[in-house]
């Protein structure tokens, strides 16, 4: 790898084009290579390199990817053989693992060719779905299909049984993972400073009903018990296996499986603290005002300041 490179992972159905531009006008202006998979080419510009999408991550020195939380999980998935980093760019709704506004994207990109940035270092979940081996950075999930009965399976935890669900969808989620889908059924925050791996029920109706908290040495395994409903199996919120009324999903925690770029740590925290108090964690009122711009915070100072005697 000669030049430094920077591969661009793509929002599929969003507009991104002017955050691409701002990425090629920078690129040709540092003599930088750009590289996208080649479904992707009719989306960039000539200076943009095609390359087969399972080629992008491992030609690339890091990896931008534009969009949401989405588009940053399948950036770490396509580099998990061979960790890159990777730089978020904000294109979408609620995030909580991009940084990046395109505005501030030039001045990043400078401090991203000059090393300039800490690494924070995501863990996986290696899964084998029927026999097929497959990745998530935030959850691998169960679900039910609606009308055709309940997801019915049994717990395994280093091949000692211990219990069964039955329940509308069965979460496996990483520390990351638990501000999503595993959040939503009900199930705790995990520190991302913790290796933790969480299994949790959305709408138990028997069985183990609480989220069960697990040891990342420990191998989970969740066999489909005769009678349950078809049931599909989500990967990070894609589906790759769908119907499915027998077989079984083995999970393992693999550690510093994914790299993320973070510019400004600090806050990045801040602001994910202020997203969480918008679900259900409200802040105090000087937590808040810690999240103001400096400009409005002055604003707010003069003006409860007592006035001159």
């Amino acid at each position: 790898m000669d030049r430094f490179r920077l591969g661009l992972v793509l929002h599929p159905t969003r507009d991104v084009s002017e955050v691409i531009a701002i990425v090629v006008d920078w690129a040709v202006r540092q003599r930088m290579s750009l590289a996208v998979r080649a479904e992707d080419r009719h989306r960039v510009p000539a200076p943009v390199e095609p390359l087969p999408a399972d080629e992008v991550a491992a030609a690339s020195n890091a990896l931008i990817a534009i969009g949401g939380d989405g588009t940053m999980l399948g950036a770490l998935r396509s580099a998990v053989r061979d960790p890159k980093p990777v730089l978020g760019v904000h294109v979408g709704k609620l995030g909580f693992l991009v940084e990046v506004e395109p505005p501030d994207l030039p001045r990043a990109l400078d401090r991203l060719a000059a090393k300039d940035f800490t690494v924070e270092r995501h863990s996986c979940l290696a899964c084998d779905v029927c026999g097929d081996d497959v990745v998530a950075f935030n959850d691998v999930a169960l679900v039910r299909q609606p009308g055709a009965g309940f997801v019915n399976a049994t717990l395994a935890v280093d091949e000692q049984q211990y219990g069964y669900y039955r329940c509308d969808a069965l979460v496996v989620s990483t520390p990351t993972g638990s501000t999503a889908y595993s959040y939503a059924a009900g199930g705790p925050l995990i520190s991302p400073a913790t290796d933790a791996v969480v299994v949790t029920p959305s709408a138990p109706m028997a069985g183990i009903s609480r989220a069960v908290v697990l040891s990342p040495e420990e191998t989970i395994r969740l066999e489909l018990r005769p009678g349950s409903g078809p049931v599909a199996v989500e990967m990070d919120g894609l589906v790759i296996r769908d119907a499915a009324t027998e077989g079984a999903v083995q999970v393992r925690y693999r550690r510093d499986a994914g790299l993320v770029v973070r510019l400004d740590p600090r806050r990045y925290q801040e602001r994910n603290q202020l997203k969480l108090s918008l679900l259900d964690l409200p802040l105090l009122p000087e937590q808040l005002r810690e999240l103001l711009p400096e400009s409005l915070r002055r604003q707010l100072n003069r003006r409860e300041l007592p006035p001159p005697r």
